[in-house]
């Protein structure tokens, strides 16, 4: 009996399994399927007009008495047929990106394919863009596309906002700097523009364990430090120069589109918060993206684009990673 007790255990137990194996793969399987069924990229447009509308709407209906509440809802209706004109092609229209950065910018994808959007329907000097940054900086190559892709829009004419509600700094600001108007929140963290570069270097205990590397190059300044060689004076020397010459590309960048700046005192490396930022013309208004928005939806179209590309599992796992491995270095 105690055998029997036993094998009827163990194969409840693999049935388990095996049921619990086979529901996962079912619900890959669809997943997948539905993947294949919508493609694997889209654009989303939402209009936010429609969106507070209808928070306006569910908050006054809790709150108000029913008769109360039908009376002002004919007098809008009357009040919207006589004064507003119906949404047609000639009406303003604002478009709203937003981009989350992270240290290699890798949402500067999505932002490409959405500024294509736009440029394909926007006006120049009748339409706006307003672009939601949240970034603290990163890779340099990676942030000097994302601002290059911005640029696209004031090259074209296109009006650009961007509102910071958290962060803008180094490669994040550099992306700021583009617009024609920059709105931060009062404790929006903003600036920051340098450059940093750190590496370690373990030759000392490697030659402790007489391990030897070798490294070749064609070219004088081909390699300058490194974490395994030793390092020489010299190469420490271009390494810097190296650095300074990006810092600069930086500022000059930064110039070309606020001229106000006084570089000498802000590219210093140094970051500051909105209200400080204002007196140093690092922006131009005090103002949260809620409220800019709200008040764009009062006098215009407001159309919120979102591109969106489906990524390999494995590309999605290893983003998720160095997400929190950053936020953890940055004490966040």
């Amino acid at each position: 009996m105690q055998f029997v007790y036993e094998y009827g255990l163990f194969l409840a137990q693999t049935l388990t399994v095996v049921f619990g194996i086979l529901a996962v793969v079912v619900g890959i399987s669809a997943v997948a399927s539905r993947d294949r069924e919508f493609g694997r990229e889209s654009l989303r447009v939402r209009k936010l007009n429609n969106r507070y509308r209808d928070m306006r709407r569910t908050l006054r209906g809790a709150m108000l008495d029913r008769k109360v509440l039908r009376r002002l809802r004919r007098s809008e209706k009357n009040a919207q047929e006589s004064d507003k004109p119906a949404p047609g092609p000639d009406n303003r229209r604002v478009y709203v990106l937003r981009f989350e950065g992270d240290i290699r910018a890798s949402r500067v994808e999505n932002l490409r394919e959405e500024i294509t959007a736009v440029l394909t329907q926007a006006r120049p000097g009748q339409d706006e863009v307003v672009v939601c940054l949240e970034s603290p900086g990163g890779l340099v190559h990676s942030y000097g596309l994302a601002a290059s892709q911005l640029s696209r829009l004031r090259h074209r004419g296109i009006h650009l906002t961007a509102t910071v509600d958290r962060v803008a700094a180094s490669g994040g600001y550099l992306m700021a700097s583009v617009a024609d108007r920059i709105v931060a929140a009062p404790f929006a963290v903003v600036g920051s523009i340098g450059v940093v570069a750190q590496l370690p270097n373990i030759h000392r205990l490697l030659k402790r364990h007489d391990v030897d590397i070798e490294m070749h190059t064609a070219g004088e300044h081909k390699r300058t430090l490194t974490t395994l060689g030793e390092n020489t004076p010299a190469g420490r020397r271009r390494f810097q120069q190296q650095l300074d010459d990006t810092h600069d590309l930086f500022k000059r960048f930064v110039h070309r589109y606020r001229p106000v700046l006084d570089l000498e005192h802000v590219a210093t490396g140094e970051h500051w918060y909105g209200e400080q930022a204002v007196e140093l013309n690092l922006v131009d208004e005090l103002q949260t993206s809620d409220d800019l928005l709200m008040a764009k939806a009062d006098e215009a179209e407001v159309f919120e684009v979102t591109y969106r590309r489906k990524q390999r599992m494995s590309k999605r796992l290893t983003l998720a990673i160095e997400t929190m491995l950053e936020r953890v270095l940055r004490g966040s």
